[in-house]
């Protein structure tokens, strides 16, 4: 079963880019981002914490520094969700996309720095090779398109670095505690994080909406089953590999767009996909070997 943790970190990632059709929808119907983030972290916490609760006594940890990792992967978790909006209400969406992304680049430096992976001219040729696709694919690489403001630009690097902070936190964490229990308190964290940084009003309004469905399978989706299949994968696989197979999230969010929301997609946007998941096959391939 070598291939077991690479083919859970990619459905998961399925899940996420499904997700992100799933916010479109919502924030179309004027949903605040920073809403329905929290919801998506709310719902998935209910999700995994009745999880949590079947088997108490043998989930909990009382590792100071297992708890200081799960924290720190909500921290992650809610930095990435964060950062992403403000770099598209900065710039726009493909440069916040692609800047997102950028989060292999950032999981090898410090896998290198911890000596936790050695650097080679593969797993480089690959982050480049993912990197171009999602310009591809976003659209980025058309300046008449896209808005490059300083601000957009920090907040999409610092959802990139948020987005490496969560899968080595998540990384850690895994290996002292169950999924349930890793999950529980990343999103424990992650609530109180956005609570403050939300409109109450707004979301309190939600619990009345006719669209509080469309959160809770946000929430399930996104949030409770994507991560816990995530969770369980990323013990099976290296930081470097999870961070760019999970670089299907985009793809998928994007067919979802064609799919469902009638959004087009031109030749070279379809190029991009193609170049992302061929990277993806070969890298995968490669690691497992």
């Amino acid at each position: 079963m070598k291939y077991t943790g690479i083919a859970l970190v990619m459905l998961a990632a399925m899940f996420w880019g499904l997700s992100g059709g799933i916010a479109d929808i919502l924030m179309e119907r004027g949903w605040d981002p920073l809403v329905i983030s929290f919801y998506r972290g709310a719902a998935g916490f209910i999700f995994v914490f009745l999880w949590f609760l079947i088997n108490f006594r043998e989930n909990w940890v009382k590792s100071p520094r297992f708890h200081l990792w799960a924290v720190l992967g909500g921290i992650g978790v809610a930095g990435n969700f964060t950062f992403y909006f403000l770099s598209i209400q900065e710039s726009s969406v493909a440069v916040a996309a692609t800047l997102m992304y950028t989060a292999p680049i950032f999981v090898l430096l410090a896998s290198f720095i911890l000596r936790i992976e050695y650097s080679t001219w593969f797993k480089w040729g690959c982050v480049l090779s993912v990197i171009i696709g999602i310009i591809l694919l976003t659209g980025a690489y058309d300046p008449d398109s896209v808005s490059t403001g300083i601000a957009g630009v920090v907040s999409g690097l610092a959802a990139g670095m948020s987005y490496a902070l969560f899968i080595f936190s998540f990384k850690n964490a895994s290996a002292m505690g169950k999924p349930q229990t890793v999950l529980t308190v990343a999103f424990f964290s992650f609530c109180l994080i956005l609570a403050a940084l939300m409109d109450i009003g707004e979301a309190i309004s939600v619990l009345t909406s006719d669209d509080v469905w469309l959160f809770i399978l946000l929430g399930i989706v996104g949030a409770g089953v994507s991560f816990i299949i995530y969770v369980i994968g990323v013990r099976r696989t290296t930081p470097t590999t999870a961070s760019m197979v999970a670089m299907v999230e985009p793809v998928t969010a994007s067919l979802f767009g064609v799919l469902l929301l009638g959004d087009q997609l031109a030749i070279i946007q379809i190029g991009g996909m193609a170049l992302i998941l061929i990277t993806i096959t070969v890298l995968s391939v490669k690691q497992a070997a």
